[in-house]
């Protein structure tokens, strides 16, 4: 079923004509006239037929897919999912794996390559093996985790934190879900707010969403948050969380300097902020002290193994404030009762044996030779990236938008991400894509799209499309 003649009157929607869109979406599905499954126009033909810009209906069409209304197909279009909007994030986050045989790049999100993760895995099981006993049809218990929190606690030993013990850890499946544990254990209200750079990993939106929190943008420069923002935000709103990245911004890929941190570390101590200090990006070193090193009493430090071992293995580790340890595994007690036991003891057999940290190491040269392809594939173009990060940050030079930029290279076979999606909804979205590093794709096919990347930026379209 089709509808792709609906064309809405935004006269009666006050504010932003994206928000308008938005809103008219809603009423329109909630009152039967777009009915599930029908499909509407192209950004293009809307945006012309209601004399807007394609950015525009592009953002609401975005907002509404969050939302759980709508639904983007690749190759097909946007269809009406839903009559009623939904909590959380509702876009696939990865390609389908008939998309990948076909030959299409995802730079959406970095992949791992294969460097014998399955085959170190496959190990660790065999070991493991013969250790199972009946004990393994009961519960399993946060106490039996308290050799791998020690092990977790010497894997983070690189990051300059302050003190670190096994009592500080707390076990999560992944990093998202590790920020969802947080947010469960520290907002309260009916309306808690929570502060996020406004260029920021959308999953702090979707956990603060879930959370029934509102998220407010604090604005960013090219060293990341900017601490005389982020005080104002303070003063106008009395938020309970601070959610920064400060080793890996994503996606500008910036690395916030030490001076910085410590402004910050003194606001979220004024405000009475607790910090979620994301780090599941950043691969390399550190080689400042983190924020937790200047307020540990109020910072939780997010890692997982997603960029560096495993992703499929879903394992991540908070680093709760000084005393909060038990607080964050009460938490998670009440959300999961623990890791199931073939995952924290294969992720413990893997950090003993030290195959996890082989895997890291390996994984960051391939990482680092695939960043060094893409460096020099979009040479003299304006970029953004550091070393041992798995993306860049691409400015779009004149002649284009994002989201054209994005389209087009989806019709090349290659998917990035636009702007648009780290974007908070009354923030602002620069003219720009993040492109991510595909460790899992074939380097042949990885440097031939890297070259398509560039032929395209140096051809842009003659008229912007959507």
């Amino acid at each position: 079923m089709t509808d792709t003649n609906w064309r809405p009157d935004l006269t009666q929607y006050p504010g932003p004509k994206y928000l308008a869109l938005s809103r008219a979406l809603r009423d329109a599905v909630r009152d039967g006239v777009l009915t599930a499954g029908a499909q509407l126009p192209t950004v293009r033909d809307l945006a012309w037929k209601l004399e807007i810009t394609p950015g525009t209906v592009s953002r609401a069409y975005q907002l509404a897919t969050q939302e759980g209304l709508l639904a983007a197909t690749v190759g097909r279009g946007t269809f009406v999912a839903a009559t009623t909007p939904q909590l959380g994030p509702t876009q696939p986050l990865f390609v389908e794996s008939a998309l990948i045989a076909q030959g299409v790049v995802d730079l959406r999100s970095p992949s791992l390559p294969h460097l014998g993760q399955a085959g170190a895995i496959r190990a660790a099981f065999h070991a493991l093996a013969d250790r199972i006993e009946d004990d393994y049809v009961d519960y399993p218990t946060q106490v039996a985790e308290t050799d791998l929190r020690q092990a977790v606690v010497q894997w983070v030993a690189d990051r300059r934190m302050g003190p670190v013990e096994e009592e500080d850890v707390a076990l999560t499946h992944g990093g998202q879900a590790a920020i969802n544990l947080i947010m469960n254990c520290c907002l309260r209200g009916d309306r808690p707010v929570v502060l996020a750079e406004d260029l920021a990993y959308p999953g702090f939106r979707h956990a603060a969403r879930l959370s029934r929190a509102e998220t407010v943008g604090v604005e960013l420069d090219q060293h990341g948050l900017r601490p005389d923002a982020l005080e104002a935000a303070c003063r106008r709103h009395k938020a309970q969380i601070l959610c920064v990245t400060t080793e890996a911004q994503n996606p500008t890929a910036a690395r916030m300097p030490e001076h910085r941190r410590s402004e910050i570390a003194l606001i979220a101590r004024a405000y009475d902020l607790q910090v979620i200090e994301d780090d599941c990006y950043s691969v390399s070193e550190s080689a400042y002290p983190m924020i937790r090193a200047h307020v540990p009493e109020r910072t939780w430090y997010v890692g997982s193994w997603s960029k560096s071992v495993s992703a499929a293995l879903r394992f991540g580790y908070v680093i709760c404030p000084r005393g909060m340890g038990t607080a964050g595994r009460m938490t998670a007690q009440h959300v999961s009762f623990a890791m199931p036991r073939p995952i924290s003891e294969l992720a413990l057999e893997l950090l003993q044996n030290g195959t996890a940290h082989t895997l890291r190491q390996r994984s960051q040269a391939e990482f680092a030779e695939r960043l060094d392809l893409m460096v020099r594939a979009l040479d003299g173009q304006d970029i953004a990236w550091q070393p041992g990060l798995p993306f860049v940050w691409l400015r779009l030079p004149a002649g284009w938008r994002a989201s054209t930029f994005a389209r087009m290279a989806q019709a090349a076979g290659i998917l990035v991400r636009s702007a648009d999606e780290y974007a908070l909804v009354h923030g602002h979205a620069p003219n720009a894509v993040r492109l991510a590093v595909a460790g899992a794709v074939p380097r042949e096919r990885f440097e031939q799209a890297m070259h398509q990347i560039r032929d395209l930026l140096l051809s842009p379209p003659a008229e912007l499309i959507v």
